[in-house]
């Protein structure tokens, strides 16, 4: 298969929006070991200054937040809990709002996959956010890129035929924000985390 980055100009759509829109796009990332790719199956929404879950919330602005109150469509990257997780930033500058890549379904470079992930069930190599980064290769240093350029980059692909959504995952200690339906996937989809 051959990918192309996706334009610019599909970042330009309010959050709640591209989070939904995301799905059944590919994340490709191309490094010296290879090519490594997997479809959209999962993501989750964070508003920004008002959303207790988000790291922007009360208009948060630090160094690892920085990129998320520049112009949308930029690689927002950052560790928890030794994973490295990655972000979709969202909106027009000053609105510092992101999406949260949660799972993909592997489509290229499966066998790159199974050699940095170490997993040998192929169900287990990309259904949780730091699974597929590690798989995909995406690192921290990746922070900051444009998600429609190489070497990180989102390639057009086929939109799901349902989305289900509900709360999000892992926020618990966010007040009401943990109960907001932010988070989206493909409907039956074996690779959405658990």
């Amino acid at each position: 298969m051959s990918f192309k980055p996706i334009e610019s100009t599909f970042f330009n759509q309010p959050t709640l929006e591209m989070a939904k829109k995301l799905l059944g796009q590919i994340l490709v990332k191309e490094t010296e070991a290879g090519l490594a790719a997997g479809r959209i199956v999962e993501t989750e929404a964070y508003m920004g200054p008002d959303d207790k879950a988000a790291h922007s919330y009360g208009n948060r602005r630090t160094k690892r937040t920085e990129v998320m109150f520049g112009p949308p469509g930029y690689v927002y990257t950052y560790e928890m809990h030794t994973h490295c997780l990655v972000n979709v930033v969202c909106e027009k500058p000053g609105m510092p709002q992101a999406v949260l890549i949660r799972a993909v379904e592997p489509v290229e470079g499966i066998e790159l996959m199974y050699k940095r992930r170490g997993d040998k069930k192929a169900i287990n190599l990309t259904n949780g956010p730091g699974k597929l980064t590690k798989a995909l290769g995406i690192i921290k240093a990746d922070y900051g890129r444009p998600f429609y350029e190489k070497p990180l980059y989102i390639a057009e692909g086929q939109a799901p035929s349902s989305i289900t959504s509900g709360p999000r995952i892992g926020i618990e200690n966010t007040g009401e924000a943990k109960d907001y339906p932010w988070r989206f996937w493909e409907s039956n989809n074996p690779y959405v985390s658990k």
